[in-house]
């Protein structure tokens, strides 16, 4: 029976769940069937049925230190009895200059001003809008073209899904924003298929491309360059080596902006504070969010070269320098789970114990090789994606099936459509990541 007759045959069965329109949700397939995580802690959910779930997703890859981490809720409750929200415009409170601090400690460069936004959607337009606004006040407000790459994920803001290049995420809403172009995707199954890491291609054809788009609109016209280091939410493709290296140095040529997307790959997912340390390149902005607290309450942040922020400065003497800004910029409880999951980071070696078990992870990802229908793994760091054969006539069914079965043997992980995604707890062990590779396996060999 597949899941959109079960759904039929179920209507009206969970008439409490038909207010909800659930994001990024097979809504009726969901409330036929429901998933419901009513509390967790540590590595696990625990679902509405009596259920012990193992969370290989990390939530939805922002929950790097599992659920319910006693620091992070003791300065939760603190906070709400002190400051339960404070102003951002002409106001400020203590702890959002202190994160700020925390923050710009760790990214390369002069990577020094940091502003928050409520989740990386927000942030990734924050970004663009940056972007766009310096080129302007440095006397080149011809820049206005922003350049994003195909299979790209940058939230579901209209800029977002602009420099975005998932097809469903785009197509239903219209000619979106003017002046965007897309780069190639860097990655190719047919030659790349169960690499390890990095591939070690020849980059040069891909910036060849990007020196061909920038030719044909002119550098004088395009403001930024947007990527993810790797492309989480389609699937974790993981770009070869070099590539970002040679994209900062084609960008940096033509006096584009190179934006960086760590939305996922930040804090430690990469056994690394961030992507740009992990590739050794200086971006000229960066996004970040989930990881950056824990996901405990929504938060993200664009973070800029302090050329960039003393520009727009220097160029507002007087009032606002910057037209942008959300009522919950910098929330006092989000500012404090953020101090205190970037203390737990730094004081329980939370990066190097990622780092130490990205190999052993490795190794178990792709032994699901040669298991039924696996086309495709990839992994880098605590990420990896595994692809399985589309059934014909039916794209994402299989992913689906696989995701269910998986699910059913107590371990949840992502699919999009046919890729699946797992994203483990960054302080897992070697226990977890075994029970999670063998669910999956055993999903396979079921779905198949």
């Amino acid at each position: 029976m597949t899941n959109d007759t079960q759904a039929a045959n179920n209507a009206g069965k969970n008439d409490w769940l038909q207010s909800y329109w659930m994001p990024f949700t097979p809504n009726k397939a969901f409330k036929a069937n429901p998933r419901i995580n009513e509390r967790a802690e540590g590595f696990y959910y625990h679902t509405s049925d009596g259920r012990k779930i193992l969370d290989s997703f990390s939530g939805l890859w922002c929950c790097n230190l599992g659920h319910r981490h006693p620091k992070i809720s003791e300065a939760m409750k603190a906070q709400i009895d002190e400051l339960d929200y404070s102003n951002a415009f002409n106001f400020g409170h203590p702890k959002v200059f202190e994160m700020a601090n925390v923050i710009s400690a760790q990214f390369p460069g002069d990577l020094d001003h940091v502003f928050f936004v409520n989740s990386g959607s927000e942030a990734a337009d924050t970004a663009l809008k940056i972007a766009i606004a310096y080129q302007r006040l440095k006397g080149e407000g011809t820049r206005t073209r922003l350049i994003g790459r195909v299979n790209g994920y940058h939230g579901v803001g209209f800029g977002g899904i602009s420099v975005g290049g998932m097809v469903n995420n785009r197509k239903f809403f219209g000619s979106l924003l003017p002046g965007v172009d897309h780069m190639t995707f860097p990655y190719d199954m047919g030659s790349q298929a169960f690499t390890r890491g990095e591939a070690d291609i020849d980059v040069e054809p891909f910036m060849k491309e990007l020196e061909g788009v920038i030719a044909l609109h002119d550098a004088s016209t395009i403001a930024a360059v947007i990527v993810e280091p790797f492309a989480g939410s389609g699937g974790v493709f993981v770009p070869p080596k070099n590539y970002m290296k040679r994209l900062r140095e084609v960008t940096k040529k033509h006096g584009i902006l190179l934006i960086v997307d760590e939305v996922i790959s930040g804090f430690g997912r990469m056994g690394a504070p961030n992507a740009a340390t992990y590739f050794g390149v200086e971006p000229d902005i960066v996004t970040i969010a989930k990881g950056i607290n824990n996901g405990a309450v929504p938060m993200g942040a664009a973070i800029v070269r302090k050329e960039i922020y003393d520009t727009f400065m220097e160029a507002m003497p007087v009032g606002v320098e910057f037209f942008h800004g959300y009522t919950y910029s910098g929330h006092p409880l989000a500012a404090a789970a953020a101090l205190a999951t970037q203390q737990i980071f730094a004081e329980e070696g939370v990066y190097d114990h990622a780092k130490e078990m990205s190999a052993y992870f490795e190794e178990a990802a792709h032994s699901l090789k040669g298991e039924p229908h696996v086309i495709d793994i990839r992994n880098i760091g605590l990420a990896a994606g595994v692809t399985v054969e589309t059934r014909a006539g039916a794209p994402g069914a299989r992913g689906t099936d696989v995701f269910l079965k998986t699910y059913e043997n107590d371990v949840a992980i992502r699919a999009n459509g046919d890729n699946l995604a797992i994203a483990p707890i960054l302080t897992m062990g070697k226990a977890e990541i075994d029970q999670t590779i063998e669910a999956l396996r055993k999903g396979l060999r079921a779905a198949a």
